[in-house]
């Protein structure tokens, strides 16, 4: 993942509006691998560790969409607990 502006991600982290994490990296509250954060500065969540008053942050997990033509007879679901109709996942 590429490297994004801090208030960014504390922002998708539920840290608030990224006015309000402007206002926690003003404050000093945001270090980055140990570092008091600046306003402006970048990161990358995958690599840096981010924390917000000493704690870590932990960012949501991004969800996949994925389209799929169904035919009929084949179920959208893990399975009718026979094993006996094709599924989705199969």
């Amino acid at each position: 993942m590429p490297a994004e502006r801090l208030q960014k991600i504390l922002a998708r982290a539920g840290f608030g509006a990224r006015r309000a994490c402007e206002d926690l990296i003003r404050q000093g509250r945001v270090t980055v691998n140990g570092q008091v954060a600046q306003l402006g500065q970048k990161a990358d969540p995958e690599r840096d560790r981010i924390e917000v008053d000493g704690r870590p942050i932990r960012l949501p997990r991004r969800s996949t969409c994925i389209a799929l033509h169904k035919p009929p007879g084949v179920l959208s679901d893990e399975g009718d607990g026979s094993g006996r109709r094709p599924t989705v996942l199969d």
